[in-house]
């Protein structure tokens, strides 16, 4: 696959995001309706938590079982894990840092249903540059079929990551279409930045690091949306839409998974 067609698929990948934003702008929503969307998008940033985590922990423990094995070296794997636990904690804690200031400034007590979703998109962001890394090494190595099979199964999330931006925004003020065009550009649009660099770079250590940077900040992200959940005190209406996000989310994945993806 030639780098053009790799920076194209890539940007596809990437904009699916799109697709799921204009939620965001509905309104004259019940209050349950307002709680069952937010818990919901809370469901699957609590799979995105778990598959970003998945991905980033395989390659560490591949080089734990090659330092047993004699194959690799100790100081590999202590390197692989220094960039997982440490990229974990900066994510999560720069995330948390950013929107405390904000906080602080705007004098509100918790976050509004804006910054969540641009911490959302931040989070998103980080987890599709590796995957904007995964098509771009597929390619660059001759792996077509699997590279066109990366952009179909990422396409198809970032449908479900963009309503997972767009479902806080029903609460508040009405977002604009600039706003919304603005959160898509941060979450989809490093999966386009990923591909021309994975299509040049083949680093698992890099794609460590954005995973964990990832998983740290949709870590704080799903920890505040279930802080909006609980203020709707409807706990039965949250604890179903929440389980039906992940189950949607973790189908979505079964399904790629059995078509090959």
């Amino acid at each position: 696959m030639s780098f053009v067609q790799t920076v194209i698929l890539s940007a596809f990948a990437g904009g699916t995001i799109f697709l799921g934003l204009p939620v965001g702008r509905l309104r004259n929503v019940s209050i349950r309706r307002q709680a069952a969307l937010t818990t919901a998008a809370a469901g699957v940033i609590l799979f995105l938590i778990y598959d970003v985590l998945s991905q980033a922990v395989g390659p560490v423990t591949m080089a734990l079982d090659a330092a047993r094995s004699g194959s690799g070296s100790s100081a590999d794997f202590a390197l692989d894990v220094a960039a997982l636990g440490g990229s974990v904690a900066f994510g999560l804690l720069s995330v948390t840092y950013l929107t405390q200031r904000m906080s602080a400034r705007g004098r509100r007590p918790a976050l509004s249903p804006q910054q969540i979703a641009i911490g959302t998109a931040v989070g998103l962001g980080l987890h599709n540059f590796s995957e904007g890394l995964a098509i771009g090494q597929s390619a660059a190595t001759g792996a077509t079929t699997f590279a066109l099979l990366l952009v179909i199964g990422f396409a198809l999330h970032n449908t479900t990551e963009g309503f997972a931006i767009g479902a806080p925004l029903s609460q508040g003020d009405r977002p604009t279409w600039a706003f919304l065009g603005g959160a898509g550009i941060v979450g989809g649009g490093p999966t386009f930045l990923g591909g021309i660099l994975g299509y040049s770079i083949v680093s698992p250590l890099l794609s460590i690091a954005f995973l964990g940077l990832a998983a740290g900040a949709l870590i704080f992200v799903f920890n505040e949306m279930m802080a909006v959940a609980r203020r709707f005190s409807l706990p039965m209406v949250t604890g179903v839409a929440l389980t039906l996000g992940l189950l949607v989310a973790f189908g979505t994945d079964f399904l790629l998974t059995a078509a090959g993806a």
